[in-house]
């Protein structure tokens, strides 16, 4: 007997019997889907070619997540220049370095000098500075009139160290002359103008 005519393509490997169609591509195939996704047009010219893009909030935005409020400029917050500004109270930086050279300075030259020396980096801060910052004369005249005042005392005491109260004295005015000037440097580095006790306005 002979065998009925096959159609067309009938009996080759992987051919599908006529009527049926091919199964879908299976989940997670590399196959663009050809089902329109839920809530998407339909009509002539869907889908397009190469199916539907991916749902809205799968992908992220083009060029990355921005940060909330987008991104800083760069610097932004911070001084240009590297300029942070004057210190509090003082107009620059050099009219605190001075107004500190007066204040501890004159302690300095109180312990180096055996009391008889805390007025000389008062004035020389009075001298240099003075002149361009009414801060810095301010300061220094005040340190400059109590290291004076304590200088003096201080060398009367040594003068009389042939006595037992001359040698007191000294001392003692040496010593008030550096914890004062101390004091007044801890404040004028606070940007504070100190007060100087037991003092008196021989400069002006």
């Amino acid at each position: 007997m002979t065998e009925p005519p096959r159609p067309p393509g009938a009996g080759e490997p992987g051919a599908q019997p006529p009527g049926e169609t091919p199964p879908s591509a299976p989940y997670g195939s590399n196959e663009p889907p050809t089902a329109p996704l839920s809530g998407a047009p339909t009509g002539p010219g869907y889908p397009p070619p190469g199916g539907y893009p991916p749902p809205p909030g799968d992908q992220p935005p083009s060029g990355g997540y921005p940060p909330p409020g987008g991104y800083a400029a760069p610097g932004a917050g911070y001084p240009a220049g590297g300029a942070y500004g004057a210190p509090a109270g003082y107009a620059s930086s050099d009219d605190k370095t001075w107004a500190l050279v007066a204040h501890f300075g004159g302690a300095a030259g109180m312990f180096i000098g055996g009391g008889v020396l805390g007025w000389v980096a008062p004035l020389v801060a009075l001298l240099a500075r003075g002149n361009q910052s009414p801060t810095v004369r301010a300061h220094a005249v005040a340190a400059l009139n109590f290291q004076l005042i304590w200088s003096i005392i201080a060398l009367v005491g040594w003068i009389l160290t042939c006595i037992l109260i001359g040698i007191v004295v000294g001392f003692a005015a040496m010593i008030i002359g550096i914890v004062f000037g101390i004091l007044g440097g801890v404040k004028a580095n606070e940007g504070q103008l100190y007060r100087y006790p037991m003092s008196a306005n021989l400069i002006k």
